[in-house]
C-alpha cells in the first residue's frame, strides 16, 4: 500500500476531469488525477462554445484541438414540428456580434486524446490509473482510499466522476434525476454539399434534430427520437439509415452517407442539491446531467472547472477550505440552475401538445427573428435556443477571433 499526499485530487478520467486537473496544475497546485482508462471511446462530438474555448486555450489544450475540429459560424433554427403554430426560420451569425465563430465542433475522443497528451507533459500532475473507493473528510484534510489499496491525503477533492459519482455520495450530497420519453442517437456522416460552417437544428415534435459541422464534407448529428423508433433506426442497414438522415435534413446537404457506429443514449437530466460539501467539490456530470440539447453538458462542466480553479486560487493557503467552497458554490449556482431550467423548458415545449405552450415558444422565436436588437442581445447574453454560445467577455472574443471589417 502506498500513501500519497498532495493539495488537490481530481477523481474521474473524462474530459471534465482531465481539464480540471490540467487547470489546477497550471494554477500552481500539486495535483493527482485518479483516472483509469475508459472501457470504450466516446462516440460523441462537442460544440465547444466561447468560454470553453478560452478555458481550454488557457490550459494549453485548445490550440491542438482546434486543428481537429470545425468552426461554427452560423446557427440555424428550423421549426419542423408541422404544427399549426410554427416559428419562422431563425439564423444567428457570429459576424452580427463581431465574432469569427461561435465555437468549434470537436470529437470527444480527439479532445480527450489531446488532454491526455498535455497531462503526460506536466511534471506537477501525477496520474494514477485507479479510482476512489472511499472518501473521508476531516477538518483540515480529506483522506481517499483507492480501489487498488493505496490512500491519498489531500486538501481538496474534486469529483468529476460522472452521474453516479462516489465523491458526491461520500460527501452526503443529494441528487435529483428525471427522464424524458426520448433517446438521443449520435453519429457522424459525410455529405455531398459543403456545410459552410453552419449548424442546423430542426425542432421536431419528438425533439431536436441537430447537424453540427465537422472538417471537410462531414458533420455530426444529435438526433432525439422516441425510444422504439430510435432502436429501429439503429438496426437499419447503413444505406437505408443514410436515406432517412438525408430525408430528415430535407436534403440541405445533398446526399449523405452515415459513417461509423451509431451511439444511443437515453435522455435524462439530473442535478445535485449543492456543488460542494466539506473538502469536496463537484464538476461536470457529478453536479449536473443534461440531455444533448443546446450544447450545454461539457461546456457547463468546463465552466465548473474554471470556477473551482479560480476559487482555489483565491484561497491558496487551503484550496479546500470552507471559504473556497462557498466561493465556488456562489459562482456556479445561478449558471447551473438557469441552464438546467432552460434546456428542460425547450425540450418539454417541443413535446407539448398544449396550444398555449406552442404559442409561447413560437412567439419567442418570432420575436427574435423580427426584432434585430433583441436578436443581437440574445446572442450576446446567451438567451437563444442555443443558449451558451454567446454573451462572451473580451478575453473569450480575443481567443475565438473577431470578424474583420
Amino acid at each position: 500500500m502506498v500513501e500519497h499526499s498532495c493539495e488537490v485530487v481530481v477523481v474521474g478520467g473524462g474530459l471534465a476531469g482531465f481539464a480540471t486537473a490540467l487547470g489546477m496544475v497550471e494554477a500552481g497546485f500539486e495535483t493527482i488525477l485518479l483516472a483509469p482508462d475508459p472501457e470504450r471511446a466516446d462516440p460523441r462530438t462537442t460544440a465547444l462554445l466561447g468560454r470553453s474555448v478560452a478555458f481550454l486555450s488557457s490550459i494549453g489544450v485548445f490550440p491542438d484541438a482546434e486543428a481537429l475540429g470545425e468552426a461554427i459560424e452560423t446557427i440555424r433554427i428550423i421549426d419542423d414540428t408541422g404544427r399549426l403554430l410554427r416559428a419562422p426560420m431563425l439564423e444567428f451569425h457570429a459576424g452580427e456580434i463581431g465574432l469569427r465563430a461561435f465555437g468549434f465542433n470537436v470529437k470527444n475522443a480527439d479532445l480527450l486524446s489531446v488532454a491526455k497528451g498535455k497531462a503526460e507533459s506536466l511534471s506537477g500532475l501525477k496520474r494514477i490509473s485507479a479510482t476512489a473507493a472511499a472518501v473521508e473528510a476531516k477538518e483540515d484534510r480529506a483522506f481517499i482510499t483507492l480501489d487498488n489499496g493505496d490512500s491519498v491525503s489531500v486538501r481538496l477533492v474534486i469529483g468529476a466522476d460522472g452521474a453516479k459519482s462516489l465523491v458526491r455520495r461520500e460527501a452526503g450530497i443529494g441528487f435529483s434525476t428525471w427522464s424524458y420519453p426520448q433517446q438521443a442517437l449520435v453519429l457522424d456522416f459525410s455529405h455531398e454539399k459543403p456545410h459552410g460552417q453552419v449548424s442546423t437544428e430542426f425542432h421536431t415534435p419528438v425533439g431536436p434534430f441537430t447537424q453540427v459541422p465537422l472538417p471537410g464534407l462531414s458533420s455530426s448529428l444529435v438526433w432525439v427520437e422516441e425510444p422504439k423508433l430510435g432502436d429501429a433506426y439503429v438496426d437499419l442497414k447503413p444505406e437505408r439509415l443514410s436515406s432517412v438522415v438525408e430525408e430528415k435534413l430535407h436534403s440541405i446537404l445533398g446526399s449523405v452517407t452515415v459513417a461509423g457506429p451509431v451511439g444511443r443514449f437515453p435522455l435524462k437530466g439530473g442535478s445535485a442539491s449543492r456543488v460542494a460539501a466539506a473538502r469536496s467539490a463537484l464538476v461536470g456530470e457529478a453536479a449536473h446531467v443534461f440531455p444533448p440539447i443546446g450544447a450545454q453538458g461539457l461546456n457547463l462542466g468546463l465552466r465548473d472547472a474554471a470556477a473551482i480553479i479560480e476559487a482555489a486560487s483565491a484561497n491558496r493557503q487551503d484550496p479546500g477550505s470552507a471559504a473556497a467552497l462557498a466561493r465556488y458554490s456562489a459562482r456556479r449556482r445561478a449558471d447551473i440552475w438557469s441552464r438546467t431550467a432552460g434546456v428542460d423548458a425547450l425540450n418539454r415545449s417541443l413535446l407539448a401538445d398544449l396550444l398555449p405552450v406552442q404559442l409561447a415558444r413560437t412567439a419567442g422565436l418570432t420575436a427574435l427573428s423580427a426584432i434585430p436588437p433583441l436578436k443581437r442581445m440574445a446572442m450576446r447574453e446567451g438567451l437563444s435556443p442555443f443558449a451558451g454560445l454567446m454573451g462572451l467577455p473580451r478575453t473569450v472574443r480575443d481567443v475565438i477571433g473577431t470578424k474583420a471589417g
